[in-house]
């Protein structure tokens, strides 16, 4: 059984698994939704959707329209659009529980919908995104965030930091944490053999030798070379506006790119509302969708649930490849 969190209230994540569970079919994977009943019952009123909640999660089949729910109340209702800090605390706590399900083995997966992260800062609770609080949660030491299409997969030596502190955060030991865990994953979840993982520079042209920052030359080459004594096969530093051609991705079974604005607006661009995002390292499958919550088309119908129902496509086919 799939856990799925639909993420902030007030945006497009209810709509998304209400509009999937009309088409689901009997014999899919079941999955379960951990949110409030009742702000799905609502949203699917305002959808002009029927929706039927089930609480029994031992029920073998779904029909069209059915809903598995694990019950975690709002304190106020949700009105769509509207951020509100109060449900702040019920988003974490669905979160929560739908990974102390995905650490036990109650669930086989977990795919969340997405977060306003402004608002839960706005209530007073430390977030930075759903990757950190995974980690975290989990007691891991480390983990790598992934998108990924049909034809691409772009990982993220850094995430969610201004663009002014990658520099700093960027070092040896993390970046080879991080292409060894991108690395593993690709032969345990992905199937993958023999990886070959291309590497992107920090700077323009990959530091042009030193001449437009030193960060190649001082921390990804020798990282790069590092693992190549280990048999892991990566390629780099490589200039990013090259790197993302035809030509090099050809060989490629991924990227790493520096931070997150380096290589997402590609893999967006070449999937955008069919990539899933994936989080490497965990005890346990997670996925995303590849976009943010959409507030202003929250409860319109005009939400587009391709990419979640890619994550709970993927989410199935990581956990039977990990059970193998």
């Amino acid at each position: 059984m799939l856990a799925v969190t639909p993420g902030e209230p007030a945006g497009i994540g209810p709509d998304l698994v209400i509009q999937y569970a009309q088409s689901q079919k009997e014999d899919a994977t079941p999955w379960v939704v951990v949110a409030d009943a009742d702000m799905l019952r609502q949203r699917a009123q305002l959808l002009g959707l029927p929706l039927q909640i089930q609480d029994d999660l031992e029920r073998s089949t779904a029909a069209p329209g059915d809903l598995k729910v694990v019950h975690i109340p709002l304190p106020s209702r949700a009105q769509p659009g509207q951020l509100n800090p109060d449900h702040a605390p019920a988003v974490l706590a669905a979160l929560d529980h739908a990974i102390a399900g995905a650490m036990s083995g109650t669930f086989q997966a977990l795919v969340t919908g997405p977060i306003q992260k402004s608002v839960i800062n706005d209530a007073g609770l430390p977030f930075s995104g759903h990757t950190e609080y995974l980690a975290q949660a989990a007691a891991v030491d480390d983990v790598v965030m992934l998108l990924m299409s049909e034809n691409l997969k772009v990982a993220l030596a850094t995430t969610h930091l201004p663009l002014a502190a990658v520099a700093t955060a960027l070092d040896k030991e993390l970046l080879e944490r991080r292409l060894r865990i991108l690395h593993t994953a690709l032969v345990h979840d992905f199937g993958v053999s023999k990886p070959t993982i291309l590497v992107a520079g920090l700077n323009p042209h990959a530091g042009e030798g030193g001449h437009l920052g030193r960060e190649e030359i001082e921390i990804i080459e020798p990282v790069c070379k590092a693992l190549r004594r280990d048999g892991i096969n990566v390629i780099g530093p490589l200039p990013a506006d090259t790197l993302y051609t035809p030509k090099y991705l050809a060989q490629a079974d991924a990227t790493m790119a520096m931070f997150h604005d380096q290589g997402l607006p590609v893999l967006k661009f070449a999937g955008f509302g069919r990539a899933v995002n994936v989080t490497l390292g965990l005890p346990f499958v997670r996925t995303s969708v590849d976009h943010g919550t959409a507030l202003d088309l929250a409860a319109s119908g005009n939400a587009d649930s391709g990419s979640f129902a890619q994550a709970l496509v993927t989410a199935q086919q990581l956990a039977q490849q990990r059970s193998i």
